[in-house]
């Protein structure tokens, strides 16, 4: 398998989205039924807009998912 070799920004805003997306799915893990809406910190959004607009890479997503999909083979 092919993986890429990220710059250091590219590496940061892969590493902030998934931080990210596990923050979302840990804030629906909550009991079934639950009532309460999923809480999603700011400041964690935040860091993976600023990583991803420092790498240069808002607004194309295809290129950011590839990076992605090239460097996280896990789940």
């Amino acid at each position: 398998m092919h993986t890429a070799v990220l710059t250091d920004r590219e590496r940061a805003a892969v590493q902030a989205y998934l931080r990210l997306l596990h923050t979302v799915r840990a804030s629906f893990d909550g009991p079934p039924g639950s009532l309460r809406p999923p809480v999603i910190p700011p400041s964690v959004l935040a860091e993976a807009e600023q990583a991803l607009d420092e790498a240069g890479l808002t607004g194309n997503e295809e290129k950011f998912f590839h990076l992605v999909r090239s460097w996280h083979t896990g789940p």
